[in-house]
């Protein structure tokens, strides 16, 4: 079990927000939807897109470079690359891979992820 870190304040995110945060050294993705907060790598496992620069619909995040998608409540890609050759080359070799999911929880009006 690793340690809880803080990395935001709650009034910081509001619902649908994400923001990037550093805990212990590592990039983190840390969102609000439905007043439940998660988080993740921070950082696409395709070519290290900033995915706090990409696009949350609910629980979906997109990589603005090459639109990978995946769930953020779980870490779950949903779509590997956006679609062409390269997307069916990924999908034949499996070569896709999930984000890491960080424990996140909330005490008093912080918000802390555990590394």
């Amino acid at each position: 079990m690793g340690e809880f870190t803080e990395v935001s304040k709650i009034d910081e995110l509001k619902n649908g927000t994400m923001k990037a945060v550093s805990a212990a050294g590592r990039a983190i993705l840390l969102a609000r939807v439905a007043d439940k907060y998660y988080a993740v790598d921070g950082r696409c496992p395709h070519m290290k897109g900033d995915l706090s620069q990409g696009k949350l619909e609910g629980t979906v995040i997109t990589c603005p470079r090459h639109g990978s998608q995946f769930d953020i409540s779980n870490g779950q890609v949903v779509r590997w690359l956006r679609g062409g050759l390269m997307s069916k080359i990924g999908s034949a070799l499996k070569l896709s891979k999930d984000l890491t999911v960080y424990n996140v929880k909330v005490e008093g009006s912080n918000v802390l992820v555990e590394i």
